[in-house]
């Protein structure tokens, strides 16, 4: 029980991070982009390295113990590519106008035009589209926890910080369309929401015929799910944020803290 607890206050920090990228908004009057670009591209390389090195392996070597190492292989690798599938049709779903990967600035409090309605309806639209997006990313979250927290620790920091540009995304145009920052805070709130959710609705449907057969599946398709969210947001958006340069150097220091960190659980 006290693992679950842990690991739904995992998912928890990670999901409410998207309310600091709307303190962030408010506070602040210009995006630091220099260290978003390496702040994102470390997230990919630690989401990245995890996932090939760390959670493919024991996700097959779970589901090879009942089944076999070649059924096992097999399943495994169809999992991590229905994980893919699963956050890609997702995305699709999402209209481009209010996709939490479009670039948005601080600097665009100042800058929106007078049509509230169609800020408000942005606004919206994006905070559903990110409480929509974040519902397997808590479920990620949560069973990389419940295994060993010491590996989750890293995939938290890495997903919460790149949640705090999709709070930045729901609070821009909901405080231009109402002019309320309470309102804007709490609307990103609720989108962070959607994490825990993920993790709670996972809990509750799958602990029931959870086996290693099922958790290796789960796993598997998280470590999908992870590789596909750093290479088709969190490094398109350090490159949006910053110097091509910038977000790779993120990303290999990604990469090699956690080979590091990894290495001391040895």
């Amino acid at each position: 029980m006290n693992n679950v607890l842990i690991a739904f206050g995992f998912t928890l920090i990670a999901g409410l991070s998207t309310s600091i990228g709307s303190m962030i908004a408010f506070l602040t009057k210009s995006t630091n982009k220099k260290f978003l670009s390496v702040s994102l591209g470390f997230s990919a390389g630690v989401m990245v390295y995890v996932s090939m090195i760390e959670i493919f392996p024991e996700a097959q070597e779970s589901i090879a113990s009942v089944l076999g190492e070649r059924m096992g292989s097999i399943i495994t690798v169809i999992a991590f590519f229905a994980g893919m599938f699963v956050i890609a049709i997702i995305d699709k779903l999402i209209p481009s106008e209010e996709n939490p990967h479009e670039l948005k600035l601080v600097e665009d409090l100042e800058n929106k035009s007078n049509n509230n309605s169609k800020l408000l309806r942005t606004g919206l639209f994006t905070a559903l589209a990110i409480a929509l997006h974040n519902f397997p990313e808590g479920l990620a979250t949560f069973v990389s926890a419940l295994e060993d927290p010491a590996l989750a620790l890293p995939i938290v920091f890495a997903i919460a910080i790149h949640n705090i540009p999709e709070g930045i995304s729901v609070s821009i145009p909901i405080y231009h369309a109402t002019g309320s920052k309470k309102k804007a805070f709490l609307y990103s709130f609720i989108s962070g929401l959607a994490e825990p959710i993920g993790a709670l609705v996972g809990w509750l449907i799958l602990m029931p015929f959870m086996n290693d057969t099922v958790f290796g599946i789960i796993f598997a398709s998280v470590a999908g799910i992870m590789v596909f969210i750093s290479f088709d947001e969190l490094l398109p958006a350090a490159r949006e944020y910053g110097e091509h340069h910038l977000s790779i150097y993120g990303l290999i220091s990604g990469m090699m803290l956690m080979a590091v960190s990894l290495l001391l659980f040895v």
